[in-house]
């Protein structure tokens, strides 16, 4: 089976404009996301879906696939939707498993990433979300 890790970034957010170029000791958020992606063992390929020509452009300059879907979309999710289309004429091949790692997890488990990819491809239950149990009250608060 084949898998792609997709990060969506968008430019304009409300709370923190242009956040995924924001440098976290001396890289970029989305840099560092890509990069941590980048040491999946099961994904494929890996991309950026974004919105704006400073994010598409900061990806190139780092030599990270980025695609720009056209629209205006609700949620990070929907940019996938669009984005998966123009991914998969660029590789020439449909994914099986299509992950969406946030544009602002630098600090993501690839690990887990890749036990969530290997589950969706030995499971049919066609989507899971990466979570993990609280276990303290500290922890709920």
């Amino acid at each position: 089976m084949r898998s792609v890790i997709v990060i969506p970034a968008r430019w304009a957010s409300t709370r923190f404009p242009g956040k995924p170029l924001v440098p976290i000791a001396g890289v970029s958020l989305i840099q560092r996301v890509y990069e941590r992606a980048a040491h999946s063992k099961r994904a494929n390929a890996i991309y950026v879906a974004t919105d704006d020509e400073r994010i598409l452009g900061h990806v190139a300059e780092f030599a990270g696939k980025v695609v720009r879907p056209e629209g205006d979309f609700a949620t990070g999710t929907d940019r996938i939707a669009a984005a998966l289309p123009i991914i998969e004429m660029i590789e020439k091949e449909p994914f099986d498993v299509i992950v969406n790692v946030q544009g602002d997890e630098p600090l993501i488990d690839i690990s887990s990433v890749d036990a969530l990819i290997e589950r969706l491809e030995t499971t049919p239950s066609g989507m899971a979300t990466l979570a993990c149990p609280l276990e303290t009250d500290d922890e709920f608060h």
